[in-house]
């Protein structure tokens, strides 16, 4: 019986190994690379003053006071995290989410006070009903269905209120037809011309979003989503509600969740070349942090992973409850 010799006999011209051989040569020759100002940090605004209270199914996300926010914002601008996303928890909520537009909210209140602090800080605000009802929808019932007009109506006034508290981007998560025109045409008229609008264009109607609604107290209260938030076997009609959102005026459009999507992703920045945001939303997070608590998964290393395979996918931006861990690891 023959043995192989210690020196290589094959006669290959190509030997793609030869790239792999070192950390130095791997990341020579590296095609996707993150930074951390893609990453959009999402925070969770409550009433009161020093409050922090961890949300249970994500570990390391917390329910955080104006003041919390403000900190929370400028701790992830210094490690170089692109900006933050708001979600509010109003101290009422009603059949028509009035707390939405209140100039004192949680959202615009934090918007004041994180531009108050550093001017340079991004801030992204989400725009939606659904954590002001009182039945957790994302728009208004009348006859009980979700009524489409009416429901954008109030979001609009929600967008100018975040515009007028400084945000520099609303982000409409609803996808109720014809916001993004509604809402560009209202800011525009009300001289906030240089406010940007994030579109969640294509939404999906996913079960990776239990964790949020826990975090950000909106969950429905009867039904569900699925008449305004797109089937999950879907992708032709997503390049359709991206294309109508960039037609009224979004300046980004975004896809969530991410993981689950990345062909979407790919498609819509094939398409488009158009800015694209993905959102790496609580499901995907509290997964991995429940497999690393376990002791079943590389909690950094899969992270990483992650968001990178999101970038690769097309995501110019990236929102991921990760930014501040992914900002460290990258430094």
């Amino acid at each position: 019986m023959s043995t192989l010799p210690s020196e290589a006999t094959l006669d290959l011209v190509r030997r793609g190994r030869r790239l792999r051989r070192s950390p130095a040569i791997r990341a020579l020759v590296r095609e996707t690379r993150l930074s951390p100002d893609m990453f959009i940090y999402p925070l969770f605004v409550c009433e009161g003053e020093g409050v922090r209270r961890e949300v249970g199914s994500m570990p390391g996300v917390s329910q955080l006071s104006v003041d919390l926010a403000v900190e929370e914002a400028r701790a992830a601008r210094a490690e170089g995290v692109g900006g933050v996303l708001l979600f509010g928890l109003p101290a009422y909520k009603d059949d028509v989410g009035s707390a939405a537009c209140d100039p004192d909210a949680p959202v615009q209140a934090a918007v004041r006070a994180i531009k108050r602090e550093n001017k340079d800080i991004l801030v992204v605000t989400d725009v939606c009903l659904c954590e002001y009802t009182s039945h957790g929808h994302c728009g208004i019932i009348v006859d009980g269905e979700i009524a489409n007009d009416a429901s954008v109506e109030q979001i609009v006034h929600a967008a100018v209120s975040h515009a007028a508290a400084g945000a520099d981007i609303v982000a409409p998560s609803d996808m109720f037809d014809g916001r993004i025109g509604a809402i560009r045409t209202a800011l525009d008229h009300g001289r906030f011309e240089n406010v940007a609008i994030m579109s969640y264009a294509a939404k999906y109607c996913s079960a990776f979003y239990g964790p949020f609604r826990e975090a950000a107290d909106s969950a429905p209260k009867f039904g569900d989503r699925r008449t305004h938030q797109m089937d999950p076997a879907n992708s032709d009609e997503a390049l359709r509600e991206v294309e109508e959102d960039i037609e009224e005026g979004a300046d980004i459009v975004m896809v969530k969740p991410a993981l689950p999507y990345l062909d979407v992703i790919r498609r819509v920045k094939d398409v488009f070349q158009y800015p694209t945001a993905a959102y790496n939303v609580s499901g995907e997070y509290a997964m991995l942090k429940a497999a690393a608590r376990n002791g079943w998964i590389d909690e950094p290393r899969a992270m990483m992973e992650m968001l990178t395979c999101i970038r690769r996918a097309g995501a110019d931006i990236i929102i991921t409850y990760f930014a501040r861990d992914a900002a460290r690891a990258l430094a």
